[in-house]
């Protein structure tokens, strides 16, 4: 019996073999000695010598720009048949069409298994042909580790790879002009990364993912490491349905996205600059507005996941109630789809320095770095220039500060006159309520945060409609302090 296994893994391999020569000869014609490979995209023979290629390199993409609710589940490697038929039927089961980067060796060794995949109406990527680390080896053996992937790929599948990863994720210039010679799209990363090589439980797994799911977002998992993954799925899945996230292919989800300016082609990007040598510069504390109309402005601070801030997004459509955010910027710059998104749903887009800093503790330099950094990472996320609203972090303000703020491009210094501290969890969603509601007048300006963990969502749709109730209407900052008119 032990003999048989044996005698049948040579076959295989020696069968393997045999496919990998044939494609190397169909790949191009027996050159001389002094043949060598142009530059050029998909040109060559793995016979010759291969030229680096000087052109434009793949994209390298770790997330798509899109504010749509949509996000790539994508796997690595290809576990045994068993393990890929259960995790396809689990797959199946949530209708969640997928990503796979498959090895090109294991497509020449199991065939059948990448055919079921494309029959279930998933995509078929590169994972290089060995998953060796592309980033240690030379140009011409990136080359070949991923034109072989290719070339193994279409012929038992009758796909023609557009992206490429390699087994970390990690690459290197050279395997982005490598893909590019190929005349391949993108050399594909990820920012939802659970980990789960370290044999985490299902249940981890899924959280992380639900913890740092996005817009345009790419999971990355393993199918030959974990057998926690396939019981993960129904977690992802229920991580998805419950904001209405979509999980498509990549394919689908870079199709759909779109592509950012870079910063300097922004108007209004320059707005916000550092400049210590103002004048005595003027600025105005903003904490309310003197009306007789019941207009309130509703503002958000700080920073969340998608999931949260999707949640406060929701419901402030379902009530269709303007509000304005004040955006913690290293927050922005992490997850840069979720900014936008907030202003693609109508609301404006403002500035709370870039770390969080109590701007009374730091020099004005300082704070002006904060002001700046904060300014250029909302401007390049959001696409356009935020609203020049600054509001500090903790409210708390002083003269050299607000001057420091004003001379560096924002001199109106949005304050508030309604604060529940809904950032203390210990507050509950009641407490939010009884807050707003004893405090609010015409021209009231509300503080509430889009922090995870706290009780502002189920505050949120109650304190809406008890103000609706006494006739308060809502508007965005900008608009009733009339910034536009000034």
């Amino acid at each position: 019996m032990g003999k048989h296994r044996i005698f049948a893994g040579c076959k295989m391999f020696a069968g393997i073999l045999a496919l990998l020569a044939a494609l190397t000869v169909m790949s191009g014609c027996q050159p001389t000695s002094s043949d060598t490979v142009e530059s050029g995209p998909e040109t060559g023979s793995l016979d010759q010598k291969i030229v680096p290629y000087h052109g434009e390199k793949s994209r390298a993409v770790s997330y798509v720009y899109t504010a749509r609710k949509e996000l790539a589940l994508t796997f690595n490697g290809m576990g045994d048949s068993q393990t890929m038929r259960r995790l396809l039927d689990e797959l199946d089961k949530f209708q969640i069409k997928a990503t796979f980067f498959l090895p090109g060796m294991r497509v020449a060794e199991e065939p059948d298994i990448a055919r079921d995949i494309l029959a279930r109406g998933h995509e078929i990527e590169n994972n290089t042909l060995n998953r060796l680390d592309l980033t240690k080896l030379s140009y011409e053996q990136i080359y070949k580790e991923i034109h072989l992937a290719n070339e193994v790929i279409q012929k038992e599948t009758g796909v023609k790879p557009r992206y490429v990863r390699t087994k970390s994720g990690d690459y290197n210039d050279d395997v982005r002009l490598a893909a590019a010679h190929l005349g391949m799209d993108a050399v594909i990363q990820y920012n939802i990364n659970p980990k789960d090589w370290d044999m985490k439980d299902a249940q981890a797994i899924g959280h992380y993912v639900e913890r740092y799911i996005s817009r345009g977002g790419i999971i990355s998992l393993n199918t030959d490491k974990n057998p926690e993954v396939i019981a993960a799925i129904a977690l992802i899945a229920k991580a998805a349905k419950e904001i209405d996230y979509k999980l498509i292919t990549l394919d689908e989800l870079m199709k759909n996205g779109g592509e950012r300016k870079p910063l300097e082609q922004i108007p209004g990007y320059d707005k916000a600059q550092i400049n210590l040598n103002a004048k005595n510069p003027a600025y105005k504390l903003v904490y309310n507005v003197d009306t007789n109309k019941k207009q309130v402005a509703l503002t958000f601070d700080d920073w969340g996941s998608d999931k949260t801030v999707s949640k406060i997004l929701d419901i402030l459509k379902e009530h269709q109630v303007p509000a304005t955010f004040f955006l913690r910027a290293n927050g922005v710059k992490n997850n840069p789809n979720l900014a936008r998104a907030i202003l693609e749903d109508g609301h404006d887009v403002a500035n709370h320095t870039y770390s969080h800093p109590v701007i009374t503790d730091i020099p004005p330099e300082k704070l002006q770095q904060e002001v700046v950094e904060a300014h250029k990472a909302i401007t390049e996320a959001i696409q356009q220039q935020p609203t020049m609203l600054f509001r500090p972090p903790t409210g708390e303000i002083n003269d050299q500060a607000g001057k420091a703020v004003a001379s560096a491009g924002y001199p109106i210094i949005a304050m508030y006159d309604v604060t529940t501290l809904d950032w203390d969890a210990n507050n509950s969603a009641q407490d939010i309520v009884n807050g707003i509601m004893s405090k609010t007048k015409p021209g009231s300006v509300i503080l509430l945060h889009m922090l995870d963990d706290i009780h502002t969502i189920e505050a949120l749709p109650t304190a809406i409609e008890g103000l609706k109730k006494k006739g308060y209407t809502f508007v965005k900052m900008a608009d009733m302090i009339d910034m536009n008119s000034k």
